[in-house]
């Protein structure tokens, strides 16, 4: 069970519910809502009632945009929830919203299984260690197979997936599941997710099944924990508590995923779910203290989840209030947080004033006077401090890992229907970017900017549809936009050196640098990278500082259209001195220089992005799919068979896939569907 500490934290449970899109998060989250008498009504996705999908786009599209927060109570526990988007566009939420979490639900269609945003979120996940269990839904469903939708973890996952609970009967006759655990069976025949009866005995046509699947958890226990397999090779009893002790340990060191059943939309399987979460994810207090750094230092220092620790909390999201104001969304690792306290924003070395505190419910707040670790908050005050960021003391500061991002992938041109709502639009889309680290904006006046237009990037189609929609919504202000184009990079094949002189004469000084450098490809996924073969001692540690932000300067325009530049290594070889006139200003200027010239004579290739696509269609229709994405010049990597369909996975290029679900309609009768997703950069 939990480490000593108080009980309000051993009983407190972070937890996110995440999936792939459609895998019926937000239902599930919503019956959670009522089952723990936080909300009245169950909301449905469909009619656009959901509590936690808010905005009018969510209510509209029936799918989940942005991350939302709340606070529930379940056996005496405390359960700070996040429900995050399916969607690829918006993998962001999701990212920023996990790397707070103590624990998550991960969501699996029960006919689909495993999805290619499952995997997405997996992965997030596992970069996070967030010990996960699995729920497999919508087991009412024409195909569902719980079965099937558990091996299709297993194939996929890294860590051992165990069934606690099978389904009583599947498709239109499931009603229920088997606990086996405590070799119980459970039924729903009301509308009330709350209401379930539970049997004298387990249905005969699920009971070998049960006897079976009881034991494989055992032996798969008995690998996990010493104290089962000593009783287990004994032939004792094997108590549901020891059992249970098994569960939490393996799933907390992220070993073990416990799987559950049910269908949220048809209100069977909710209560266990809760049960689960307080029985196998952790506390704060089961986790390793958090690690940073302090920033005077250099040192890593820990913080232990305990309320007289110094404060430690990281921002995971900006979300702009009704009025105007920025609230941001904080967990808080150590400490406690009051209203009117300052605190030093470590990430950017500045304090900031905190004004108001809320314990947040969708889109509804309530003000607190504190916080203390391990809750889950919304902060007013906070000026200047973005998302990813690290909040303590001015006397202990400590930065811990930030929040990884995304490269947006699509670009597009946004001006406004009028003049005079020019400086509105500009403060707008600011504040989106302020919110969104994957949106991105780049205005007309910026000296980089060459195509004197402002452009709008983001994550897709999707992604930027839906911001310009907020605009006209949030703000009334009524756009053009153009169309969307694929943001690319520029990348080099060969190596090439080159040498640049700069020689000026001021009124009051003479300026001169001289640069040789080399240019060469690098691995993709290297990045730009600097490194210096000059050992002339002229070049002291200001010139070669210098030196190396020229080089990095020269890479930020490639040659052919002027992308960012990736993937290649640029190296000093060394440059000449002029006594009385050099200065690190000139050898700036001339690395930077040198450097575009390098560029330009080592024939320089687009970098397109690359996405991963998956295909799902009806087998007889596979060869013309295959056909048509070999058209695109995508590379199959993988044909499989899932009951009377296929699915395709292929690598192609972003640009090619434009206009492709009216294709695939074509293609396989309307009967076909796809997704994609971002996987890297490469020339091809």
């Amino acid at each position: 069970m939990s480490k000593q500490g108080p009980t309000w934290l051993r009983r407190t449970r972070n937890i996110g519910i995440m999936a792939h899109i459609d895998a019926g998060k937000t239902t599930l989250t919503e019956r959670l809502l009522y089952v723990t008498g936080r909300s009245h009504k169950m909301g449905e996705v469909h009619d656009g009632e959901a509590v936690m999908d808010w905005m009018p786009q969510e209510q509209e599209r029936g799918i989940t945009i942005t991350s939302a927060a709340t606070v529930l109570e379940w056996d005496d526990h405390n359960f700070n929830l996040i429900d995050t988007p399916g969607h690829v566009d918006f993998t962001m939420e999701v990212e920023r919203s996990l790397r707070v979490l103590d624990g998550a639900v991960a969501v699996f269609d029960g006919v689909s299984g495993v999805e290619p945003q499952s995997e997405t979120v997996w992965r997030q996940a596992d970069s996070y260690r967030v010990p996960r269990i699995g729920f497999i839904n919508k087991m009412d469903r024409l195909g569902a197979n719980f079965e099937n939708a558990v091996e299709s973890m297993r194939s996929r996952f890294a860590q051992t997936i165990i069934p606690i609970q099978i389904p009583i009967g599947e498709e239109g006759e499931f009603r229920g599941n088997v606990d086996l655990v405590a070799m119980k069976a459970r039924v729903w025949e009301s509308d009330d997710p709350r209401e379930c009866t539970e049997l004298d005995a387990i249905p005969a046509e699920v009971s070998d099944d049960a006897d079976l699947a009881r034991e494989a958890l055992l032996e798969c226990l008995a690998d996990h924990s010493d104290t089962i397999a000593l009783q287990y090779l004994e032939g004792e009893d094997i108590s549901e508590e020891d059992i249970w002790e098994a569960l939490r340990d393996g799933c907390t060191t992220n070993k073990l995923v416990p799987v559950l059943c049910g269908s949220a939309l048809r209100n069977v399987g909710v209560p266990p779910v809760l049960d689960a979460v307080i029985r196998c994810l952790p506390s704060p207090l089961d986790l390793p203290p958090i690690e940073g750094v302090n920033p005077n230092s250099g040192a890593t220092e820990s913080r232990a989840p305990d309320e007289k620790e110094p404060l430690c909390a990281l921002a995971f999201k900006v979300s702009m209030m009704d009025d105007g104001r920025r609230l941001v969304f904080v967990r808080l690792y150590s400490g406690k947080l009051g209203a009117g306290d300052t605190v030093y924003n470590a990430s950017q070395g500045i304090k900031e004033k905190i004004s108001r505190l809320f314990v947040l419910h969708s889109k509804t707040r309530k003000r607190v006077e504190s916080a203390k670790a391990g809750q889950i908050v919304g902060v007013l005050g906070l000026r200047k401090t973005r998302t990813g960021e690290t909040l303590s003391p001015v006397n202990a500061p400590i930065e811990v890992e930030p929040i990884s991002s995304y490269e947006p992938v699509i670009s597009q041109a946004i001006e406004p229907m009028s003049l005079r709502d020019k400086e509105k639009l500009d403060e707008s889309l600011r504040k989106y970017a302020d919110e969104d680290p994957t949106f991105c904006v780049r205005f007309d006046d910026e000296e980089d900017n060459e195509t004197g237009q402002t452009l709008i990037r983001g994550m897709g189609e999707l992604h930027l549809d839906i911001m310009v929609d907020r605009l006209r919504r949030e703000y009334n202000i009524e756009v053009n936009v153009g169309t969307p184009q694929v943001v690319h990079r520029e990348t080099i094949t060969a190596i090439s050196e080159a040498e640049e002189t700069f020689d000026r004469e001021t009124e009051d000084e003479k300026i001169f640098g001289n640069a040789h450098v080399r240019v060469s490809p690098g691995e993709r996924g290297s990045g730009i990278q600097f490194s210096n073969e000059c050992v002339e001692e002229a070049f002291t540690e200001p010139y070669l500082q210098a030196i190396e932000t020229g080089c990095l300067e020269g890479t930020a325009a490639g040659p052919l259209h002027g992308f960012e530049t990736d993937d290649l290594l640029v190296t000093f070889l060394g440059g000449t001195t002029r006594p009385g006139a050099s200065r690190p200003l000139g050898y700036r200027i001339a690395a930077s220089t040198a450097v575009r010239k390098a560029l330009s004579g080592a024939s320089p290739q687009l970098l397109h992005p690359m996405m991963t696509v998956e295909v799902v269609v009806p087998t007889e229709h596979v060869g013309d799919v295959i056909g048509s994405l070999n058209t695109r010049h995508g590379r199959i990597e993988d044909v499989s068979e899932i009951d009377s369909a296929s699915r395709i996975h292929a690598m192609v290029s972003l640009e090619r896939m434009f206009g492709y679900s009216t294709e695939l309609r074509s293609l396989s009768q309307g009967r076909g569907s796809f997704t994609m997703q971002y996987s890297h950069y490469d020339i091809e």
